[in-house]
């Protein structure tokens, strides 16, 4: 049976270990030949730079071939094909779907067209799932662990699918307690908050988040997102509202670590790049171990 990865929730904590386990490997060798002759789709529909770079850069370090495209302007979908189509065509030349769209439920869709496996890339404001991972291994490699942390999620959790798989997924290990920090209009939505209360899970809802940071192990910073609003001018209302300065981590924890899924637009000041605290550069590295190890697992390469 083919494995897809379309949500966080598509594996269990033992699949998440094993994930951590692979990418270590492949942090020490990134370069293992386990892709050879084999094809891998990239099919991004909406414009990425992280993601896409990092997804290719491991499919090359593990010998693999890379067909696709970058945009969607330069596929057939200009004169009208329709995803299904677009699908059903690729599954017949490729080993593996990466894939990111819009449309949320696009992923889905896709893995229920396609006879070869699919991993999201992304799909709208749903899920990204593959971020998530990598996220994960950046707080276990700066923690040690993955139980009893306190996370700080700020920005736009409304729009933000990074914050939603990173809850989904931390809500499977010991005693986690979510931070929410956010206005209200980009709140985090009511259906993840119900969903940690039938877990039984903490959370804490703020609109400022300066004199609570000391009590943070991990602060997840997120743009707000300018193109999943209608309106620009609610876009400009909220856009400036959270930037993080090196000052505010005068009195938090020495092991804390600032993570951000990246693009920064402002959110995190320049003046934090040179805090030992800042950890989003080497966040994005790590994004290619992390991949290189979600391809193995999919394809039970490993």
């Amino acid at each position: 049976m083919k494995k897809d990865l379309i949500s966080i929730m598509d594996f269990n904590r033992d699949e998440y270990m094993r994930i951590m386990e692979l990418a270590a490997d492949f942090e020490k060798n990134p370069n293992q030949n386990l892709l050879e002759g084999k094809v891998v789709a990239s099919l991004f529909f909406e414009p990425s730079t992280r993601t896409r770079l990092s997804f290719e850069t491991a499919i090359s370090r593990m010998g693999g071939r890379i067909v696709g495209f970058t945009d969607s302007s330069s596929s057939s979908v200009t004169k009208g094909e329709t995803l299904h189509d677009t699908i059903r065509m690729v599954n017949n030349y490729a080993d593996l779907i990466v894939m990111r769209h819009p449309l949320e439920g696009s992923a889905r869709y896709a893995s229920e067209v396609a006879d070869i496996p699919v991993i999201n890339a992304g799909d709208g404001a749903n899920q990204h799932p593959t971020q998530t991972l990598l996220d994960m291994y950046s707080m276990l490699k700066t923690q040690g662990t993955l139980d009893n942390l306190n996370i700080f999620l700020v920005g736009d959790l409304k729009y933000g699918r990074t914050v939603h798989s990173l809850l989904m997924a931390m809500s499977q290990f010991e005693n986690p307690i979510f931070n929410f920090i956010a206005p209200p209009e980009l709140a985090m939505p009511i259906e993840y908050k119900k969903y940690l209360d039938s877990k039984g899970i903490r959370y804490f809802e703020h609109t400022e988040f300066t004199d609570i940071i000391s009590e943070a192990d991990i602060v997840y910073m997120t743009r707000v997102q300018k193109e999943r609003f209608a309106d620009p001018i609610e876009y400009e209302k909220v856009k400036n509202v959270y930037i993080l300065r090196n000052s505010m981590l005068k009195n938090t924890k020495e092991n804390m670590k600032i993570l951000h899924p990246l693009p920064r637009v402002n959110e995190i000041h320049v003046d934090v790049d040179a805090s030992p605290k800042a950890y989003y550069f080497t966040q994005a590295l790590n994004g290619m171990y992390t991949r290189e190890a979600i391809i193995a697992h999919t394809l039970g390469l490993k």
